[in-house]
């Protein structure tokens, strides 16, 4: 408003007065720029910056009395126009994700789901013709962590700092995650995925235990009365699966373990850093973690025949970039599992985490056609109704926790 105010105003100063003729020259007009101090001056000020510190007061008193109504229109016109306008300003604009909040969390648990799924079957793929899970592990970190490295290039997000305090509580997690990661790979490449699924589900058996008799933590009888459906379950399948073996069980048992303590150190860890840069640092260290295992145990073998006997079967281009997008799904359905927690309740997530169990161990039989028996699938069936009572029961003692703490 103040800039019309001003163009106005000097429209006007630059328009001559018109005055009358002197008697000396009948009938001739004469043009005549008065004198007047610059729009704009404050007493013996000087002039104010343009559009910032103008007001239509200090204008109207640099102007004659007969131009004052004329100033004045385009203010009174500019503030008639700008009224609504104004006021709807304040009201800040919804967006489609305020509007919808309950779509655009399915949506994420879709995106989680749907990159779970794609990953399992992928990874079991590419083990069918490459069955080297410790390079792979390392494959599956580095394309994360190279995604992270971009993503900090560009600023999305923006890179935390990190001191070597916070490096100290991270190192922990980041070891548990990467033998969880390289361990839950070597199941896979030994067993069925649904049967490597179905063993995990022990993964709350573990985390019970690790709470009363490492941390201390009391763990009310119910708890403890829900997981017993999950250890029966999982037994039943195990004595009856077709591609069991101890490599594949024993693994998967070690994957289980070492992301309890995962969870044991995370709590220790506790930072006021996002969850987007945390895993990202939790990557960077777990690569470091996982190379040299997959150098001294995989190395030679990958060297001699590994590499070679992989492009043979698929071709150079399809090996590279299955690698390549397996570790992008990896990155991408961990990184969805911490956004959709963030967006729902723990009981919420707890309940989407059984399901994509089931969704995955699912997809896996109707993929691979694996010939599983009548008691396996019973006992997964018992093992996944366990996990969802435990996780139901476990989210709800732990919301009343929270509200006695807010009373």
């Amino acid at each position: 408003m103040e800039s019309r105010v001003l163009s106005r105003a000097t429209a006007f100063a630059s328009v001559p007065s018109l005055r009358k003729s002197s008697p000396r020259h009948p009938g001739a007009v004469s043009f005549v720029s008065p004198a007047r101090r610059p729009i704009g001056t404050v007493s013996e000020g000087g002039n104010l910056i343009w559009g910032r510190q103008l007001r239509p007061a200090l204008l109207l008193e640099a102007s004659p009395p007969s131009s004052r109504k004329e100033i004045l229109k385009p203010c009174l016109a500019a503030a008639a126009e700008g009224g609504d306008s104004a006021g709807e300003a304040k009201v800040a604009p919804v967006g489609f994700i305020q509007k919808y909040p309950a779509l655009v969390t399915g949506f994420f648990f879709f995106m989680w789901y749907f990159l779970n799924v794609i990953f399992n079957i992928l990874n079991k793929k590419i083990y069918n013709y490459f069955p080297y899970p410790y390079f792979v592990s390392v494959i599956h970190l580095g394309v994360g962590v190279i995604y992270c490295l971009i993503s900090w290039a560009v600023g999305l997000p923006k890179r935390a700092p990190m001191d070597s305090n916070q490096l100290k509580l991270l190192i922990p997690v980041a070891v548990c995650h990467a033998i969880g990661h390289v361990t839950s790979n070597v199941s896979f490449a030994a067993v069925a995925v649904s049967f490597t699924h179905t063993i995990k589900a022990l993964e709350p058996f573990f985390n019970a235990s690790a709470s009363q008799f490492v941390l201390g933590q009391s763990i009310p009888l119910s708890l403890w009365l829900s997981l017993l459906p999950v250890v029966l379950g999982v037994s039943m399948a195990s004595l009856t699966e077709l591609s069991f073996n101890w490599l594949g069980f024993v693994s998967a048992m070690i994957s289980n373990i070492s992301f309890t303590y995962r969870s044991i150190y995370s709590k220790k860890a506790m930072t006021d850093m996002d969850s987007t840069n945390l895993y990202a640092y939790i990557s960077i260290i777990a690569l470091f973690v996982c190379i040299p295992p997959a150098l001294i145990v995989e190395g030679p073998q990958l060297l001699k025949h590994g590499f070679a006997d992989a492009i043979a079967k698929v071709g150079l281009v399809k090996f590279v970039t299955d690698l390549v997008w397996v570790g992008l799904f990896y990155h991408l359905y961990n990184q969805l599992a911490t956004n959709t927690l963030e967006r729902v309740a723990p009981l919420t997530h707890a309940v989407g985490n059984v399901l994509k169990r089931v969704f995955v161990i699912g997809f896996s039989i109707v993929i691979f056609g694996n010939k599983i028996s009548t008691q396996t699938g019973i006992g997964t069936a018992i093992a996944i109704a366990g996990v969802a009572i435990y996780s139901y029961l476990k989210a709800k003692i732990e919301e009343e926790k929270r509200q006695a703490k807010a009373a």
